[in-house]
């Protein structure tokens, strides 16, 4: 780092609880209960720490610490082990089965808890002054309320509002960042789950930060401004790398670092650009490529992993701002057409694509297409707001070529238009004996002999992959195709997903 740069960072630790019981415990962390033991909670403490050394942020803010007592046994360790940080502080809230703290290298000036609501459930903000060797820095620590069980976002806007409650009482001429886990992504507008909306659309990080403006995310062009504005650093990355978390198998980024205008005025403290990262340790992810995350199983804690989010962090010195090429400038999305998009290799590009039929969904991939004439694109792995046989308005990002073939890794719902007729969309065996032949349709209602890995018609044979490998049938079966994604990998091939998609006719 260059001279003056310091590193500040965040880091979910997923669930620190010590071995007094005061009672607002989690049950699977109840001391000598499920397996929570003096050694579980040693091995735990010695994880964190590890990650923590390795990051090497001088400033961490930290969720999910059970207490002041858990943070100091953490404190305690570090030192132990050679990466001590000598000053540390909690929020305190009665009954709250964990908190926020920070742990700074720095000296603290001062520290402060906003109360977000008098209910235990609900977690306070911790506020902290600290002393960087420019001049001091203003940290918001937090951690929302999760979008699992009762999640409606009504509860994320809350904290919001007190934090720009607090937020607007200060200077906006001093540096300030907002960090923690906001359970939210940074496209929460766009990602927010029906099951979740309560506000009609608007969402915390969004709507009530000012971290978003008519049509597009607040970027680094905007913080010149002299109005209030937070940049959110997940936009220094490219599409494919803005992640920390997998929530129900997607890919999400609750974790955030957020910057005001006093840290790109080129005065004093400021952002260092592009050095947002997020930490990606071999050893916290397992052999498979999940995150390897604190494991507790058949209730007991088996007392290996490290927690279900990565850390992330940024840094700061007294070295002036400066663009570069590498900029990521948000753009607003333009209204397109998918055969326009074979025309277009754009992972950060947003693309509004109206009238979109689902022809095909399995799990969070999908296909779809416009109008019977044009072209299908898939979606891979960013598909689950999508029903089969269902029409959208929809925001596609991530467009790329993959193998031969065409599409996006994120679809974001900006309207539903209902049921349509996918019936006249659909491609039929007469479609497999054409020469032109192009990728993204879904073929339905084929018959043929499975052999060798092909498919033999009256009038085809075509390459058939089979997803679940122990669905695949035996050389000379005769197989009724139902449904099958017509794709490209080292020639043409029918994909298919699901075993309800096919039948096994005779031998």
């Amino acid at each position: 780092m260059p001279l003056n740069a310091f590193r500040v960072a965040t880091y979910n630790v997923e669930n620190l609880f010590d071995m007094k019981l005061q009672g607002s415990e989690y049950d699977e962390y109840k001391p000598n209960k499920h397996g929570w033991s003096k050694r579980a909670y040693r091995v735990k403490l010695a994880h964190i720490a590890e990650v923590i050394c390795d990051l090497d942020a001088d400033v961490i803010g930290l969720q999910e610490i059970e207490n002041e007592g858990a943070l100091k046994d953490l404190m305690r360790i570090l030192e132990d082990v050679g990466c001590g940080y000598r000053y540390g502080t909690i929020t305190h809230k009665k009954g709250a089965p964990i908190q926020v703290a920070l742990i700074s290298r720095f000296a603290i000036l001062k520290k402060k808890e906003l109360r977000v609501s008098f209910s235990p459930k609900v977690r306070d903000i911790l506020e902290v002054l600290i002393d960087t060797p420019k001049e001091p820095l203003r940290i918001f620590v937090n951690h929302w309320k999760s979008k699992s069980r009762d999640g409606f976002e009504s509860k994320r806007i809350a904290y919001a509002k007190s934090l720009m409650k607090r937020v607007r009482e200060l200077d906006p001429k001093k540096p300030m960042l907002i960090i923690g886990d906001l359970n939210s992504d940074y496209n929460a507008y766009l990602s927010l789950k029906q099951s979740n909306n309560d506000t009609n659309g608007r969402t915390g990080i969004n709507s009530i930060l000012p971290t978003f403006l008519k049509n597009r995310a607040v970027d680094e062009r905007d913080m010149q401004s002299p109005k209030l504005f937070f940049y959110d650093l997940w936009y220094e990355l490219e599409l494919k790398d803005r992640w920390s978390q997998k929530f129900y198998g997607a890919h999400s980024t609750p974790d955030h670092i957020l910057a005001n205008g006093a840290l790109f005025d080129k005065r004093g403290l400021e952002y260092q650009n592009n050095t947002f990262r997020v930490f990606r340790a071999p050893y916290l992810f397992t052999k498979k490529g999940y995150i390897n995350r604190w494991k507790y199983k058949h209730s007991r804690h088996m007392m290996s992993g490290y927690s279900d989010h990565l850390p992330i962090y940024a840094e700061f010195s007294t070295k002036a701002y400066a663009k570069s090429k590498r900029d990521l400038v948000s753009k607003a999305p333009v209204v397109t057409d998918i055969d326009s998009l074979y025309n277009i290799d754009d992972k950060n590009g947003k693309y509004i694509i109206k009238n979109a039929a689902v022809l095909l969904k399995r799990g969070n991939h999908a296909v779809i297409k416009q109008r019977r004439k044009d072209r299908g694109i898939f979606i891979y792995g960013g598909a689950s707001a999508l029903k089969e046989g269902e029409c959208y308005d929809l925001q596609l990002q991530g467009i790329k070529e993959y193998k031969g073939l065409k599409e996006a890794s994120e679809a974001y719902v900006l309207k539903r238009e209902g049921r349509c007729n996918i019936e006249p969309l659909l491609k039929t065996e007469s479609y497999l004996t054409k020469e032109s032949l192009k990728t993204n349709e879904v073929i339905r209602d084929i018959e043929g002999i499975y052999k060798n890995g092909y498919l033999i018609g009256n009038n085809f044979k075509m390459r058939i992959y089979f997803k679940h490998k122990r669905y695949k049938p035996k050389n000379g079966n005769r197989v009724k195709i139902f449904f099958a994604h017509f794709g490209y990998y080292n020639g043409y091939q029918l994909v298919i997903y699901s075993k309800r998609d096919f039948k096994i006719l005779e031998k």
